[in-house]
């Protein structure tokens, strides 16, 4: 298991920096001079320009501008925004945000889209099933900022159940309604995943074996069919945590949280390079650490999975 766990560590590490290489070129490839967007239509002395640039590294070719970056990295150092103001205090009252919202869209799309899949895939071509396809495709076509204003319109303003905006309430009443509407995408490929992974391992050999055995159909589903089911769900669940962390930007912005995608969206806006590669380069490590959390699973799901 731990030779497993090093290697896989391993084989994270070029991953990681390919990953924010790019992310890093990207970035700074935007057009438009950064240190000028801050003066906006006034004009700044060309002293004071040269002076800021190389004070940020902006002169330098960007294989050394990226080598500087990380050096400061593996120090704990996030850099700096064109303002002065450190990334990692920007991003540190943010993160709480993102990371409650995260969690509270990932448990919901875990539970209630693995409990339907198991409703349709135990009633394959009956009416459970075709409402659970049917209501999965629907929210897959609504756009999320469609869903997002509706879900606010009619549980937040006119049933009254949950807050409409903002923070003020704390966990979890704040997060539930935009914890749902981020949350919605996931739990419909979870479901369908769910469905049809489940109604092809019933017809499999070894359950019919099961069957044959005498053993209870609880037994027969939760101990056989349900567990081979689920490998594929929670690779799926383990990717998606890291698209919520990293794609709550309409969310946050509909329901006016201030979490880590408004701040990425903003500094997007300000041409701030430092602050969303900053941002990403977490968002990345986060990435990696799920996946590798998702492998593990994989040998507790499927005793047959061995890692020496």
């Amino acid at each position: 298991m731990w030779r497993y766990v090093l290697r896989r560590l391993l084989q994270a590490i070029p991953v990681f920096i390919g990953t924010t290489l790019l992310i890093y070129a990207m970035v700074f490839a935007l057009p438009g001079d950064p240190i000028q967007a801050l003066a906006g239509d006034k004009p700044v002395p060309d002293n004071v320009l040269e002076t800021l640039r190389d004070r940020y590294n902006l002169n330098d070719p960007l294989l050394v501008q990226y080598a500087k970056y990380m050096w400061g990295l593996f120090q704990g150092d996030l850099g700096e925004n064109y303002t002065g103001q450190s990334v990692s205090e920007m991003l540190s009252g943010r993160w709480a945000v993102t990371a409650q919202l995260a969690v509270t869209a990932w448990v919901f799309e875990l539970v209630l889209g693995i409990l339907l899949g198991i409703w349709a895939g135990l009633r394959r071509g009956r009416f459970a099933d075709t409402l659970v396809l049917s209501g999965t495709t629907l929210v897959i076509a609504v756009p999320v900022f469609v869903l997002g204003y509706a879900a606010q319109l009619v549980f937040g303003l006119h049933w009254q159940i949950f807050p409409t905006a903002g923070t003020d309430d704390g966990w979890p009443m704040s997060y539930l309604l935009p914890g749902m509407v981020l949350g919605s995408l996931g739990l419909s490929y979870v479901a369908r995943l769910t469905r049809t992974s489940l109604s092809e391992n019933l017809r499999a050999d070894y359950v019919r074996t099961a069957n044959a055995k005498g053993l209870s159909r609880a037994r027969v589903v939760g101990r056989h069919a349900l567990r081979n089911s689920l490998i594929p769900v929670v690779t799926y669940l383990g990717v998606d945590f890291g698209n919520m962390m990293a794609g709550a930007v309409v969310t946050e912005g509909i329901f006016n949280l201030p979490g880590i995608g408004g701040q990425v969206f903003e500094s997007i806006q300000l041409k701030e390079g430092p602050v969303v590669v900053g941002a990403v380069t977490l968002l990345v490590l986060i990435f990696l650490l799920v996946n590798l959390v998702v492998d593990l699973l994989y040998g507790v799901l499927d005793p047959r999975i061995r890692y020496e």
